[in-house]
């Protein structure tokens, strides 16, 4: 299909922010690793990236890419059919979702993730030096989550520059304080690890406050309590549909990667330094994948709500041209400058870290343009209703491949972490191309309507 001017200005206006409001978000828990790497070596990096990872992974399944995924599509269908009323009533559905899930979600990171990390036979060093930060920081991400749903609904309706705003807050703040909170520094106390925990609730808090009052005074589609006292149970049932798929979408992928993690804990606090900082590293190139995502999952979704099939087809391939072509060269930075990359989170005599992570980011460079093919092509299926075939694929590509692997390879033969990365980009290359083949039969399928 050949590419044209206006459909990729299109894409590119609301996929660019969405790519540097996630980057800089990406960027928060970058720098805190680094921060942290600095002030205590890998014993404080694996503490904030176990505690990081089980904090997010709740909020990933539940929220983040779980109810806001229904928000999002269903705010860009009824904005594109425009009924603006529906809209904004699935947008005020979603938040009271998003702040019953919020509540749970802190309950449990608040006063069972110690219990948790001693289940799974996680040092006692480790623990001792996260519990502090994952009590702080599961604070931070109750308002985190209702943020995200707010989010959702503003990029429905096509708006990533507001959330990117946020984001800005967030980051200014979180950077600042992490700053002065880890180190001690401006005759500040140093917290360490537990400063870090603070800098981020403290960010998150305040990023929160600012998107709430955006949405109340200037956004087209507003949260209002009216909707929550006359309860439509049909549309609470749609928002339901489109949301519990992809929230197992994500759980299967992030619970497998969190218990992978678990297993390379085992390998102990170096080999899981090694793995952090590759993810770390690697967390930032997958923010194109996701800017273009959420660009196809509105773009497509509203032509769909149009009825303008034709268009949607066109904002969907010029999303994965895009995309993928921005992971490429991703790829090419991974292979170009690894060791550069892991020495920049850690203190230079970790010899052993840089190495392994060295090799994990040359590996890991294989599975960037397969990671864009699942990400764009997933969110151009859920734009148009279906979070089914994403989440489908995600539970053979991690549960099928990924586990086992990991299970055999890393759990039972104890093997070095580069495997962990060689098995990932297994994983990847599946699941990139199957969702990619599953997408063109769908979308042929509708070609009749074209």
């Amino acid at each position: 299909m050949k590419l044209k001017k206006e459909i990729i200005f299109d894409v590119l206006k609301i996929a660019l922010p969405a790519v540097f409001e996630m980057t800089l978000y990406t960027m928060i828990g970058v720098f805190d690793t680094m921060m942290v790497g600095q002030y205590g070596g890998d014993l404080a990096v694996s503490s904030v990236g176990l505690s990081t990872e089980t904090i997010y992974t709740f909020s990933n399944i539940l929220v983040a890419n779980g109810i806001s995924i229904g928000i999002s599509s269903l705010v860009a269908r009824k904005i594109g059919e425009k009924k603006d009323k529906l809209a904004e009533e699935y947008a005020t559905l979603g938040f009271l979702f998003a702040f019953i899930i919020s509540i749970f979600a802190w309950f449990i990171l608040f006063f069972f993730s110690t219990h948790l990390f001693r289940v799974i036979g996680t040092q006692e060093n480790i623990i001792t030096t996260a519990t502090p930060f994952i009590k702080i920081a599961s604070i931070g991400i109750f308002f985190n989550m209702l943020m995200n749903s707010l989010n959702a609904s503003l990029r429905g309706c096509g708006n990533t520059k507001t959330p990117l705003i946020a984001s800005i807050i967030v980051t200014l703040i979180n950077l600042t304080l992490d700053y002065i909170l880890i180190f001690g520094n401006f005759g500040v106390h140093s917290f360490g690890v537990t400063g870090s925990g603070i800098a981020t609730c403290t960010a998150q808090i305040i990023g929160f406050i600012f998107i709430f009052f955006y949405i109340l005074k200037y956004s087209k589609t507003k949260v209002r309590i009216s909707y929550i006292k006359k309860l439509n149970i049909t549309m609470v049932k749609s928002l339901l549909r489109l949301s519990l798929p992809a929230s197992l979408q994500e759980g299967s992928l992030s619970i497998s990667r969190l218990i992978s993690n678990f297993f390379i804990v085992i390998l102990g606090s170096l080999a899981f330094a090694a793995n952090q900082i590759t993810t770390s590293i690697e967390s930032i190139s997958f923010m194109p994948g996701w800017g273009f995502a959420i660009a196809a999952t509105a773009l497509v979704g509203q032509k769909f709500g149009e009825k303008d099939y034709e268009k949607a087809k066109e904002y969907a391939y010029s999303s994965l041209f895009l995309g993928t072509f921005i992971m490429l060269i991703c790829s090419a930075i991974f292979l170009m400058l690894p060791s550069q990359l892991v020495s920049l989170f850690i203190n230079s005599n970790a010899h052993q870290v840089i190495n392994e992570g060295t090799l994990c980011v040359m590996i890991a460079s294989i599975e960037q343009p397969f990671i864009a093919l699942s990400m764009i092509a997933g969110g151009i299926l859920k734009g148009i209703g279906d979070t089914k075939t994403p989440f489908k694929v995600s539970m053979i590509s991690s549960w099928l491949i990924r586990m086992p692997l990991m299970f055999i390879f890393i759990h039972i033969m104890r093997l070095s972490v580069m495997y962990v990365w060689i098995i990932t980009s297994i994983q990847w290359i599946f699941d990139g191309t199957l969702i990619f083949i599953l997408f063109r039969k769908k979308f042929k399928k509708l070609s009749e309507g074209f």
